[in-house]
């Protein structure tokens, strides 16, 4: 395609779905990874048709958690439909890792040698658009706001399996993480990983450096074992469970516990 055609065309989805909030909620839900949509002129990137159901696609059965938990809370949702293969939207504009040449040991054909002009494209059609979308949203609230951005993780990463069942990511927030961690310790019947799997740093993450950090809002970022959610059971559980810890957190919050 030409360098000056754009991306996506009247055939493509927009780069964003939002689920619009039906009660006075403190929460604002982001799913960076919910989708695996391609822009009709990447094609399939390459990509053997079955490495599109793994998690190098997207956030297994994160779409169903953030649906349910929006329902049963009421609260704003902001989902990216587009494949973190096309571009990753918890990636800052730029960053080396926003758009993979390998993931997990499988090559995205199509991003190998990508231009300068391609990866443009990508970010002012797919990336930016979503965080505006994000930031416009929290501009026009008009009460307190808890950012909650929602993930999942393979329990298998480079033949190492991962023990936790959730775990609460965090660099400067660490009030809003403790809360919440010893809410899930309380459950009983779970794993929590603190900083696990992954550690949330400035320039690892982007949604929630970029929309809670630097604007001094409390958040979470929520990392679900895939396995557990991969079917409508388990995201339901989920959603449930997260529909009963969160306003306990934000409870938590507001009494500056």
């Amino acid at each position: 395609m030409s360098e000056l055609t754009p991306l996506l065309g009247p055939q493509d989805p927009p780069p964003y779905r939002v689920m619009q909030a039906t009660a006075a909620s403190p929460f604002v839900l982001v799913s960076d990874h919910a989708g695996r949509a391609v822009p009709r002129a990447l094609g399939r990137l390459g990509v053997p048709e079955a490495d599109w159901e793994r998690h190098i696609a997207w956030d297994i059965g994160i779409h169903g958690v953030g649906a349910q938990l929006q329902a049963l809370l009421g609260a704003d949702l902001i989902e990216q439909i587009y494949s973190r293969l096309v571009i990753d939207s918890n990636r800052a504009p730029g960053h080396p890792t926003s758009i993979p040449s390998v993931s997990d040991k499988t090559t995205i054909a199509a991003n190998v040698a990508l231009s300068a002009a391609c990866r443009a494209r990508r970010e002012n059609e797919i990336l930016r658009p979503y965080h505006d979308r994000i930031a416009a949203l929290l501009e026009a609230r008009r009460q307190p706001t808890a950012l909650i951005a929602l993930h999942s993780f393979t329990p298998l990463m480079n033949g190492v399996a991962r023990p936790w069942h959730v775990g609460i990511l965090h660099h400067r927030d660490t009030r809003s993480a403790r809360i919440m961690l010893d809410l899930l310790r309380s459950e009983g019947d779970l794993c929590v990983g603190d900083n696990e799997p992954y550690v949330l740093t400035a320039t690892s993450d982007y949604t929630v450096p970029y929309h809670a950090e630097r604007g001094g809002l409390p958040y979470l970022e929520i990392e679900i074992r895939q396995d557990l959610i991969e079917h409508e059971a388990g995201q339901r559980s989920w959603a449930q469970r997260l529909a009963r810890l969160l306003p306990l957190y934000w409870n938590a919050i507001s009494a500056g516990h």
